[in-house]
């Protein structure tokens, strides 16, 4: 129990730490946000503190029981941004 209690304030540093490497996409333009996710294919950006989202290119980005719905944001420059498209769940309708 005394090893847990010394882990816990290692592990919530580096939750904070990992947090700030998110880019956040009010100190992006548009522009910049879309050209990360097009040449990443694949990318995690932050809208405030500690709101973040995964965007994709591409359905490839996806597992195989998803598909890609448009992904707007907000930019340094623009209320609504598109960015890319999220991964959401397919519907079945069986």
């Amino acid at each position: 129990m005394r090893n847990l209690v010394l882990c816990v304030p290692f592990l919530l540093a580096a939750s904070a730490a990992s947090a700030q490497d998110v880019p956040n996409s009010l100190n992006m333009t548009c522009a910049a946000a879309q050209t990360m996710v097009r040449e990443r294919g694949e990318a995690v950006i932050g809208t405030g503190p500690v709101a973040y989202s995964r965007y994709v290119s591409d359905g490839k980005y996806c597992s195989s029981m998803q598909t890609v719905k448009p992904a707007w944001l907000q930019t340094s420059d623009q209320a609504e941004c598109p960015v890319g498209y999220f991964c959401v769940e397919q519907h079945s309708n069986h």
